[in-house]
C-alpha cells in the first residue's frame, strides 16, 4: 500500500469529522426534547443518579436487593421516556448516539482490524487525489468492451485488432496482479480514439481500488505544472512544487496524449527528470500518445525514446476510432 502517513493523517481527520458532526446532531436533538418535554429531562437526570448510586451501593454493601431495586426503578424511567417520545411520534432510539458506521461506532476499528467503512474513506481518498474520480464511473473493466474491435486483420501478417487489444487486456491484468511485487511501465501508441486513455483508466480504477496513490494529468497539464513549478509566482510555485513531489512519489502516475503540449528543450529535460526519478523511486508510469517512437526520438530525445525501449512495455492499439462508433450508434 502507497498511503504515506499523511494520507491516513487525512482519512483518520475525515472519520474525526463524522464522530463531530453526529455528536453535533445528537446534542441538537437533546436541546430539542428536553425543551419541548422537560420530564424526559428530568428522567435522564434520575437515571444518571441512579447509575451513580447503583454503582456506589455494590463498591459499598454488594447488596443484591438494592442492585435489584434501581434497576426496576431505572426500567421503569426509561420505559417512560420511551412513551413519552412514542406519543409525540418520535422513534425510542431518537436521543441514542448515532454513528455513520455502526460496524465500528465511527472509530474507524473493530478489534484491531480496519473497519470497512476506514478503508473506503481510503479509497475515497485516493479517488479524490487521482484527479479522474468521475471518469472512472464509466470508464472501467466493467464498460469495456472488445466489440469495438475489428476482427479481421488490417494488414497481411498483422493480428486483427480485436486480437491484438484481446492480448493488450491480458497484459493489462498481469500488470495490475503483479503491481506490488514488481515496478512495470507501460507506453500506449496508437491513433487518436483506439482506447489509449480508457484502458489507462481502467488500470487506475483497479489499483486505486486495492488502496494505492495513482494520479492522472494530460501531458499539457503536467508540463504546465512543471513550468510553474520552475518559473512561477511565490505561491503558486510554492502549490506546484508540493504537487509535484507527489507526482514523483505516487504509486501510479498517468500521462495522457503526450506530444500535445508545446514541445521545447524545457518539456524534454523535465519528462526525462520525472521519468527518470519515477524509475529510482521504483515507481509505475503509464504514457499514452500518438507518436511513434521515431517521433519521439525526433520530438524530444534519443534518450527518451531508448527509455521507452528499455523501460516500457509498449503496446500498440490499432483499430477504427472507437469515438465515432459509438456516436454513431
Amino acid at each position: 500500500m502507497g498511503l504515506k502517513p499523511s494520507d491516513y493523517q487525512a482519512v483518520k481527520l475525515e472519520l474525526d469529522r463524522r464522530q463531530a458532526s453526529n455528536h453535533r446532531v445528537l446534542m441538537k436533538r437533546f436541546e430539542e426534547i428536553y425543551e419541548a418535554f422537560p420530564r424526559i429531562k428530568e428522567i435522564d437526570h434520575l437515571l444518571a443518579s441512579g447509575s451513580i448510586a447503583k454503582t456506589k451501593s455494590m463498591l459499598e454493601h454488594d447488596s443484591n436487593t438494592t442492585f435489584s431495586g434501581l434497576k426496576e426503578e431505572n426500567e421503569l424511567l426509561s420505559k417512560e421516556k420511551q412513551a413519552i417520545l412514542i406519543e409525540h411520534g418520535y422513534p425510542t432510539d431518537y436521543l441514542e448516539p448515532l454513528y455513520t458506521c455502526p460496524l465500528c461506532k465511527d472509530t474507524g476499528y473493530v478489534g484491531n482490524e480496519k473497519c470497512i467503512c476506514f478503508k473506503q474513506a481510503i479509497v475515497d481518498y485516493l479517488y479524490d487525489q487521482s484527479n479522474i474520480k468521475d471518469i472512472l464511473k464509466t470508464e472501467n473493466f466493467s464498460t469495456f468492451s472488445l466489440d469495438y474491435y475489428e476482427k479481421e486483420p488490417l494488414q497481411l501478417g498483422q493480428p486483427s485488432p480485436y486480437e491484438n487489444m484481446t492480448l493488450v487486456l491480458e497484459k493489462c491484468k498481469q500488470f495490475i496482479e503483479n503491481f506490488d511485487q514488481h515496478q512495470d511501465n507501460i507506453l500506449f501508441m496508437g491513433n487518436a480514439g483506439v482506447g489509449k486513455t480508457f484502458l489507462s483508466n481502467c488500470i487506475a480504477k483497479e489499483l486505486l481500488d486495492r488502496f494505492h496513490t495513482v494520479t492522472y494529468f494530460t501531458a499539457f497539464g503536467l508540463f504546465d505544472l512543471m513550468e510553474k513549478n520552475r518559473f512561477g509566482k511565490e505561491e503558486e510555485k510554492q502549490l506546484a512544487k508540493d504537487t509535484f513531489e507527489y507526482i514523483l512519489d505516487c504509486d501510479l502516475l498517468i500521462i495522457d496524449d503526450l506530444g500535445t503540449e508545446f514541445n521545447n528543450s524545457f518539456v524534454s529535460s523535465q519528462l526525462f527528470v520525472c521519468m527518470n526519478e519515477r524509475s529510482l523511486r521504483r515507481k509505475s508510469t503509464i504514457i499514452s500518445t500518438n507518436l511513434t517512437l521515431g517521433d519521439i526520438a525526433h520530438s524530444y530525445s534519443e534518450r527518451i525514446s531508448s527509455r521507452f525501449m528499455e523501460y516500457y512495455h509498449i503496446f500498440s492499439i490499432y483499430g477504427g476510432d472507437i469515438r465515432l462508433k459509438k456516436a454513431l450508434k
